[in-house]
C-alpha cells in the first residue's frame, strides 16, 4: 500500500473529526509571530482547572441547551467558566448559564445549580472570534469533581464552535432547562463539548498549573469514556495528592493535530496562545505533538519539526512560562508508519533528548515502547490500533512525568494576566 492510500485509511478511522469540521482546514502561509484571531488574554487572577481546545464542529442552532461535564483538577473559590465563539461566523447569544455538581448522569447533586453572569447580566452577546469570562462565583468548587455547566443559546449561525471529541457524555436539549436539577429534560446525549472552552478557580496562594499541548493520544483517544482516563486526568490526579504547587491541568488536546501546520485544529504554533498561555495560573507548558507531523503526506522532516518546536518554546518564553518537552511514541502497525517516518522519529527524540530545545524532557518512547521490538507499542499499552494507549498505558504515560518539571517558577519578563470579565475580541 503507498504512503498515501495508508495516509487515507489511517484518516478514516478519525474520520468524524474531519466530516464535522473540527479542524481549520488550512495551511498557514508562515510562521505567525503573532497570536492567532480570539486568542484572549487570561481574565484575572486564578487558575485553570479544566480546559479543552475549541475548533469548528459543525453548524449553529437557536434555541439549544447543552449540559457539559467537566472534571475539576484543582479547587477552589471564585468559578469562572470561558465561553468561546472562536471559530465562529456570526455572534453568538447565550442566557441563563449555570453550573452545579454533578449526581449521575444528566442530574445535579440537589442546591448545586446556580447562575452564573457576565458583567452582572443574566445575558451576554459574544462576537464572532470573540472569548468571554464570567463573573466569579461565590462559594468553593472541590477538586476532582464532576462539574456540570448548563448554557442555552436563544440566537446563534453560522459555524458552531466546541470540541469534537470529548471522550466523556454530555447532554443537549431543546429550550431553556439550565437551571433544572433534574435530567427529564436532559434526554440527548452528545459526546462533545459546545462552546466552553475552560473553567477557572482561585486555589490557595501559590498554586498554579500546566498546560499540555497534544493530539489525539492527549485528547484520550482509546481511554474508557466517562472514566476520565486520559493521561492528563492521571497526571492531575498524581499532582492532586503531590506536595507541588502545580496542581491545575489543562488539557489541550486534539485529534489529528499538528505542530507546523493546520488540519483537524489550528496547529500548536498557531493555537499556543488560547489554548495554553492565556489560561491563568499556567506556568509551564507540556508539548507531546509531533507523529502527526511525521506521518503524514508529505511528512516533516526532523530539521523542519525541531525548529517548530524551537519556536513553541521561544513564545512560552515570552510569556515567562517554561516548556517540558516529551518524546514521540513508537507507531509501528499503524497504517501510515514506514521506515522513513520512523527514521525521523528516531532523529527527533535523539535530539530532545540531548536537552537543548526544551526545559525539561520527559521520554514517554522509553516508557511505552515494546522490549521486543522499540519500534511498536509494548501490548500491555497498546489501545488495539498500535498508535493509541490504553488506560493502563496512559497511566504509565502519566507515572512517567517528573512532577518538579512542571513548577519551574516564572521566568524574567513574564507577561502579567490581564484583569477583566468581559468580551475579548479577536486581535486583528
Amino acid at each position: 500500500m503507498s504512503r498515501t492510500a495508508r495516509s487515507r485509511a489511517a484518516l478514516a478511522a478519525l474520520s468524524c473529526c474531519v466530516a464535522l469540521g473540527c479542524g481549520t482546514g488550512t495551511v498557514p502561509p508562515g510562521d505567525r509571530p503573532d497570536p492567532p484571531s480570539g486568542a484572549p488574554a487570561a481574565a484575572g487572577r486564578g487558575v485553570v482547572t479544566w480546559a479543552s481546545s475549541a475548533g469548528h464542529i459543525g453548524e449553529a442552532a437557536d434555541g439549544r441547551g447543552y449540559r457539559l461535564m467537566v472534571r475539576t483538577s484543582v479547587g477552589g473559590s471564585g468559578l469562572r467558566v470561558r465561553l468561546t465563539n472562536a471559530f465562529g461566523d456570526q455572534p453568538v447569544t447565550f442566557t441563563d448559564v449555570h453550573a452545579g455538581l454533578r449526581r449521575d448522569g444528566a442530574a445535579l447533586v440537589p442546591g448545586s445549580n446556580r447562575r452564573l453572569t457576565f458583567d452582572g447580566a443574566r445575558t451576554v452577546t459574544v462576537p464572532a472570534g470573540g472569548i468571554v469570562y464570567s463573573d466569579p462565583l461565590p462559594g468553593h468548587v472541590p477538586a476532582g469533581r464532576t462539574l456540570a455547566v448548563s448554557l442555552y443559546v436563544p440566537r446563534a449561525g453560522g459555524t458552531l464552535t466546541g470540541h469534537w471529541m470529548a471522550m466523556q457524555t454530555s447532554y443537549t436539549t431543546v429550550g431553556d432547562h439550565t437551571a433544572e436539577e433534574g435530567p427529564a429534560h436532559w434526554k440527548q446525549r452528545t459526546g462533545s463539548w459546545f462552546y466552553l472552552d475552560a473553567v477557572t478557580v482561585r486555589p490557595g496562594r501559590g498554586t498554579g498549573a500546566v498546560a499540555v499541548l497534544g493530539d489525539s493520544i492527549t485528547d484520550g483517544w482509546q481511554s474508557t469514556v466517562d472514566r476520565d482516563r486520559r493521561w492528563p486526568d492521571y497526571l492531575a490526579r498524581r499532582l492532586g495528592t503531590s506536595g507541588t504547587a502545580v496542581k491545575g491541568v489543562a488539557n489541550a488536546g486534539i485529534a489529528g493535530n499538528k505542530v507546523l501546520l493546520d488540519g483537524p485544529g489550528q496547529s500548536a504554533l498557531n493555537r499556543v496562545r488560547r489554548d495554553a498561555l492565556s489560561l491563568p495560573g499556567v506556568r509551564t507548558v507540556f508539548l507531546f505533538q509531533g507523529v502527526n507531523d511525521i506521518k503524514a503526506e508529505p511528512g516533516a522532516t526532523s530539521a523542519g519539526l525541531i525548529a517548530g518546536y524551537r519556536r513553541l518554546v521561544d513564545r512560552a518564553h515570552a510569556t515567562g512560562k517554561c516548556v517540558v518537552g516529551a518524546t514521540i511514541a513508537p507507531y509501528k502497525g499503524w497504517q501510515e508508519w514506514d521506515p522513513a517516518g520512523e527514521a525521523v522519529r528516531q532523529r527527533v527524540n535523539a535530539i530532545i533528548r540531548d536537552g537543548d530545545v526544551f526545559d525539561a524532557v520527559t521520554d514517554f518512547d522509553r516508557v511505552l515502547r515494546s522490549t521486543g521490538d522499540p519500534e511498536r507499542m509494548h501490548p500491555a499499552f497498546d489501545g488495539g490500533d498500535h498508535l493509541h494507549p490504553n488506560d493502563k498505558g496512559m497511566r504509565a504515560m502519566a507515572d512517567a512525568v517528573d512532577l518538579r518539571s512542571l513548577d519551574c517558577g516564572e521566568r524574567p519578563g513574564r507577561q502579567p494576566d490581564a484583569e477583566g470579565s468581559g468580551v475579548i475580541r479577536p486581535s486583528r
